[in-house]
């Protein structure tokens, strides 16, 4: 079980190249690719599907900040034309207003469409190290990913096991609920009535309908089935997320405990499903995080 936060970055530096590569993955109910930085083309796309392969669901922020430091890896275009029109158009203004116009090569670069400068294209050997740096930082994303999603696992198994017990307490509580509704019943009848002679059958039956009514035998039984549904995910090694799953059996879960919560008049009953309900909603949580 794995989470969908994580954080990775490293540093790396080959002949000419110098690279450092930041990823962080964050909750999203789908997988989700954001990249800046250096524009890769066909590379970036590569590294897009290595992530989808191993991260199914999260956002993925991928920062790439990359300096060339081989200068025959650039290319400058001067528009020579525009330049000269541009100095010859000082030249005259200097003439004009008898002071000299100062004009220095950082302020060429600072006018648009005169001077370009465009990378390259990465040789052979640079891609396989950018694909390298980036593999490695994934790697470290996964771990981080694997690590917080095993102290997840731990934390969720704390709340199914005080579900557990609630869920014993309560069938314990439920097996005596038809004598408790009869004892009551009988109770009510005295009270309204101390002659009850004739009316033994009357309690009876009525005690029987407000039993079944009350019945949640099948409520626990489908509660004990999704429970043991949930511990099973939790405890598979498998590649395919299972956050949606959880998270749709945790919903069931809290179904069958207000179904419960509705159905008992035992004030123990309808305290340990709330106890199971505030279990519930804590797992909820923590699943929002689960891949």
């Amino acid at each position: 079980m794995r989470s969908m936060t994580g954080y990775g970055e490293r540093s790396f530096e080959a002949t000419g190249l110098r690279a450092k590569v930041s990823i962080k993955s964050l909750n999203h109910r789908f997988f989700d690719w954001n990249y800046k930085g250096v524009p890769l083309g066909e590379l970036e796309n590569k590294w897009r599907a290595i992530t989808q392969k191993k991260l199914k669901r999260g956002r993925i922020e991928v920062v790439l900040d990359l300096t060339i430091l081989d200068p025959s890896s650039w290319e400058v275009f001067i528009d020579e034309g525009l330049l000269e029109k541009i100095l010859t158009t000082l030249e005259k203004a200097s003439a004009r207003v008898g002071k000299m116009v100062n004009f220095s090569v950082d302020n060429i670069f600072r006018i648009p469409q005169v001077i370009e400068l465009k990378r390259k294209d990465l040789a052979a050997e640079a891609v396989c190290f950018l694909e390298k740096s980036f593999e490695g930082t994934l790697a470290d994303v996964l771990r981080e990913r694997c690590r917080e999603g095993r102290e997840t696992a731990q934390q969720i198994k704390r709340h199914l096991r005080r579900i557990r017990h609630s869920l014993k307490r309560l069938e314990r509580s439920a097996k005596k609920q038809p004598l408790l509704i009869r004892e009551k019943l009988k109770q009510r009848q005295k009270e309204a009535n101390s002659n009850l002679l004739g009316q033994e059958g009357k309690v009876e039956e009525e005690a029987a309908y407000l039993a079944q009514k009350a019945d949640i035998a099948e409520e626990i039984l489908r509660l004990r089935s999704h429970l043991d549904s949930f511990e099973k995910l939790t405890e598979e090694d498998k590649e395919e997320p299972v956050g949606k799953m959880l998270d749709f059996i945790s919903q069931e879960i809290y179904r069958e405990a207000n179904t419960i919560n509705s159905k008992s008049p035992d004030i123990n009953i309808i305290n340990e499903s709330l106890t199971i309900k505030g279990e519930v909603e804590s797992i909820r949580q923590h699943v929002q995080n689960i891949e």
